[in-house]
């Protein structure tokens, strides 16, 4: 039952639980074990699905992909220090090839885990996950979207979804995708086979390098609960200069005030959290007060499915 007293699950934050749980984190033979688990977690969700796993990874350990590293890779950029930490059960977080190459797969379990109960397939489930927040961003974004950047892209499918959801109101639509990580962006470039995008970018959300007022819509789907929230206040900055006047920036990811993931089972609770490091962070973030701060109007913070809240603000002229 939901508390609406509650803005942040309990197993976050400086609660008893929070702390707890953080402990049992810290105890390394444990780590490895929740590590463990939670990988399973998902891989168990993608074959019973219908999501093959192994294929789709040998698939791409056989693709020229490797090939396209040193096209994407920006010698230059310096990862910044909340990037070079462990995360989603991988010891090097996204600076490898496996979490590139395992990427597509565990994308398509989590969706299929926002509606348990339904028997989705994955294709059902990742287009009503990406048609929720494509609803959203049509009510209450922009009449007019033809440039569009793609901040924490990963392997692309947030931004070939976004790209065509807008290509079929706005002809052209340019739609450029930045990621911390190169194996996730050569497998996103691979992945384009028609060169629809026109950039997949190396570098920071904080400090993009593009010129301002340079896009209509800056988004970020599911990234913020992987940031600290000094780097978040940063790329809220980052976009504002980006965006054009009237431009908006649409936020997708995890809701704190959702019942079920403030109910989550303490064994699920636990393994997410074990493979999340800035999970205290984010519930305990006032986003809308952090946008506000650097100058957007914000519109609307709603439920857009039963785990996740999606934000539009608006910048100001």
């Amino acid at each position: 039952m939901l508390n609406i007293n509650k803005v942040k699950p309990s197993w976050t934050g400086g609660d008893l639980l929070s702390r707890f749980v953080n402990l049992l984190i810290q105890t390394k033979p444990l780590y490895k074990v929740m590590k463990h688990q939670a990988r399973q977690v998902i891989i168990k969700t993608a074959s019973q699905n219908g999501v093959d796993w192994r294929q789709n990874v040998q698939k791409l350990e056989s693709s020229q992909v490797k090939e396209l590293l040193t096209e994407v890779k920006n010698p230059n950029l310096t990862y910044p220090s909340y990037y070079n930490v462990p995360f989603h059960g991988y010891e090097k977080g996204n600076l490898s090839w496996k979490p590139a190459f395992e990427a597509e797969s565990a994308t398509q379990a989590i969706a299929l885990r926002i509606w348990p109960k339904e028997n989705l397939t994955w294709e059902e489930a990742q287009q009503r996950l990406r048609g929720s927040f494509h609803q959203v961003l049509g009510e209450y974004g922009p009449d007019k979207v033809e440039d569009i950047l793609d901040i924490g892209c990963s392997v692309g499918i947030s931004t070939f979804a976004l790209h065509h959801y807008y290509k079929q109101k706005h002809n052209p639509v340019r739609t450029v995708g930045l990621d911390l990580s190169p194996y996730m962006l050569a497998v996103a470039k691979l992945r384009d086979e028609g060169k629809e995008i026109a950039g997949w970018v190396h570098g920071k959300g904080e400090e993009t390098e593009f010129p301002d007022d340079s896009f209509d819509l800056v988004t970020l789907q599911f990234v913020l609960h992987e940031l600290p929230r000094k780097a978040t206040k940063a790329i809220f900055q980052e976009a504002h200069r980006l965006l054009r006047p009237g431009g908006c920036i649409a936020i997708v990811d995890n809701n704190p005030l959702s019942p079920v993931i403030q109910n989550l089972p303490p064994a699920l609770f636990v393994l997410m959290k074990s493979t999340e490091p800035w999970s205290d962070d984010y519930y305990t973030f006032d986003v809308e007060a952090a946008l506000k701060e650097v100058g957007f109007e914000c519109k609307i913070t709603m439920a857009s499915d039963p785990r996740h809240r999606t934000i539009i603000g608006i910048r100001g002229s």
